[in-house]
């Protein structure tokens, strides 16, 4: 059985049920950030305290597109050949945040539509011998729950 590791750490929790993305919030001006490290990219919040916070696990689908090309590492191609993708532009409603990310396996963008409640999930990037490499992707909501997808 290999072990479930991120692929890139700090980005999000590793609970599978209900996985948390992890982001900032500066708390003088209440701004969210995703990553974290992103908070120092806002010059309205320099000097502010940032604190670490888990963001929403749910949001509306904001916009979405097909990747018709490999992304860079940490992406690895999961089969013998490259093959396009859904990319997820979803806002969190509590933060006021977009979060980009992909669409679980087997949904397409003809099932999306802007508006459209998603939540977060875990997948697997790549394994080898011992290792599953996780990271988060976005999912229409009830997605996989009583039979569907």
């Amino acid at each position: 059985m290999r072990t479930p590791v991120a692929a890139v750490e700090g980005l999000f929790t590793l609970d599978v049920d209900e996985p948390r993305l992890i982001g900032g919030r500066a708390r003088g001006r209440g701004s969210y950030f995703f990553p974290k490290s992103l908070a120092g990219s806002d010059p309205a919040c320099l000097g502010d305290e940032i604190e670490e916070v888990l963001l929403s696990r749910t949001g509306r689908l904001w916009s979405f597109t097909t990747g018709e090309y490999a992304p860079p590492a940490p992406y690895v191609i999961p089969g013998d050949e490259f093959e396009p993708y859904v990319i997820a532009a979803v806002r969190l409603e509590e933060e006021s945040l977009v979060v980009l990310g992909q669409v679980v396996p087997g949904v397409s963008v003809d099932e999306l539509s802007v508006g459209m409640e998603m939540e977060l999930a875990i997948d697997v990037l790549y394994s080898d011998d011992e290792h599953d490499y996780l990271v988060w992707k976005w999912a229409p909501a009830g997605h996989g729950e009583n039979g569907e997808g």
